[in-house]
């Protein structure tokens, strides 16, 4: 079958790993000859990357098939994909539930979509949820950027939290060669891409699975040794990575971070909740106490590094009390952006089968609670930004008003200022800040560092 003029489109829900998995699909699709299409109902093949971690995602996701299926009727050669997390998690299930589906593939099939299409365009309808082993990847991404990207280091997971399912629909832990991972390093900082963030679902963990020991007794490879191992890759000028467990979190990688000049002084390590009996609930393996330790020995190496969390409000059994816990942690700690949530019941967790649960009117409340100290802490710190000057990597225009370019800083704190996206795009620029708010800043552009690609 010809594919020569044919469009594809890729709606992304949920993490940085789903977005990171769209990017190597689209990849796949453009090698077989698709274009992309901006608008879905001009494509030939649709393709939902899905998100399972919270219920109105998943809804979100039938929404848009429901629509599509009926377009299906009148275009028997449109081709729709479910890909992610909600298709591994439903399966054939999916197909009894949208029968118009012609292929549903977990996330660890990614790497295999020109096969699993080849079969569905020879009158296959495909379910591919097995548990396999990820093989290296050698097709080429297609980055929605040009300055930034995502390379992954480690696929799956092996924690339990009891409200997760991640573990159910990404499977064990699976870490690449550190090899494979810098020849991707090398190969963006030739095509002139200047930041890198290293993603797993959970990076810290990363090197466990893979052979060999030290002389001390610890891992051959973990994160720590691959930071080392990647930071002089030509071209790249930063890198970052995401996302942490606290469980895994040591003090040789804070050390690490602060001595590789190359990584950002940006972490990000959900908590969760801030009281020790929720966290045992959740089985997260860390006390609020350890917690703070790990954001303590940061700021002694890095005092002014910005840190970001993930939260949960609304768990089972959480009392008030409990919930005061949690904002008590967020007022102590401040950080810089909190994500956060109020607890979803996912089919196939431990917590949603407890008879403890808390009603949806308790968990509004707490959430809008919560989120009005993240507002108030996040415009304290970054009150520490005003008339400082910080180094912005400009990625590209803003959107709203295009006499200005915007980017991040070290800090990861998203950032607006004057000036022409055609010269700048890539470029490292000093700026002085000028206005701050709870999550961006604008300021004055003094002095542009040229970055040259190599």
């Amino acid at each position: 079958m010809t594919t020569s003029k044919r469009r594809y489109h890729i709606t992304t829900f949920g993490c940085q790993m789903n977005k990171a998995d769209s990017e190597r699909m689209a990849g796949i699709l453009e090698d077989m000859g698709f274009d992309f299409a901006e608008d879905p109902n001009n494509a030939d093949v649709i393709l939902y990357n899905t998100c399972t971690i919270r219920d109105n995602a998943e809804q979100k996701v039938y929404s848009y098939l429901g629509r599509q299926a009926k377009r299906k009727h009148e275009q028997p050669d449109l081709t729709l994909v479910v890909a992610g997390c909600v298709a591994q998690q439903e399966g054939e299930a999916l197909l009894r539930r949208v029968p118009e589906l012609d292929l549903v593939m977990g996330p660890q099939h990614a790497n295999r979509l020109k096969d699993l299409l080849e079969s569905v365009f020879a009158g296959n309808q495909v379910v591919a949820t097995e548990a396999v082993h990820i093989m290296e990847d050698i097709t080429q991404a297609r980055r929605d950027s040009t300055v930034t990207a995502w390379v992954n280091v480690i696929y799956g997971c092996n924690e339990r939290c009891t409200y997760c399912v991640v573990p159910n629909v990404r499977g064990v832990e699976q870490s690449r060669t550190p090899e494979a991972i810098r020849a991707d390093m090398e190969q963006l900082g030739q095509q002139g891409y200047k930041e890198i963030t290293l993603l797993g679902q959970n990076i810290d963990a990363y090197g466990r699975d893979l052979p060999g020991a030290t002389p001390e007794g610890r891992h051959l490879h973990t994160l720590t040794d691959l930071l080392y191992y990647v930071h002089d890759v030509p071209g790249i000028e930063r890198i970052r990575f995401a996302t942490s467990h606290p469980r895994y979190f040591t003090e040789r990688l804070i050390k690490a971070c602060a001595e590789l000049p190359k990584v950002c002084e940006h972490f990000h390590i959900p908590f969760q909740s801030g009281d020790n009996e929720l966290l045992k609930a959740m089985a997260r393996g860390y006390t609020h106490e350890k917690y703070r330790r790990i954001i303590d020995t940061i700021r002694r190496y890095m005092p002014d590094a910005s840190i970001s969390a993930d939260a949960i409000v609304g768990f089972p059994g959480e009392t008030e009390a409990q919930f005061e816990n949690t904002l008590k942690l967020v007022e102590d700690i401040g950080f810089d952006l909190l994500n956060t949530a109020a607890y979803s019941p996912r089919p196939g967790t431990p917590a949603a089968l407890w008879e403890n649960q808390l009603s949806e009117e308790v968990k509004s409340d707490r959430l809008q609670r919560l989120n009005h100290l993240v507002n108030i802490k996040a415009a304290e710190r970054s009150q520490r930004y005003m008339g400082r000057v910080e180094e912005v990597l400009v990625e590209d225009q803003n959107s709203k008003d295009k006499t200005q370019v915007m980017g991040r800083t070290r800090g990861n704190r998203l950032t607006f200022f004057t000036g022409d996206i055609n010269e700048l795009k890539g470029q490292l620029v000093k700026v002085k800040i000028t206005e701050v708010r709870a999550f961006s800043l604008t300021g004055e552009p003094i002095e542009v560092r040229q970055v040259v690609s190599v």
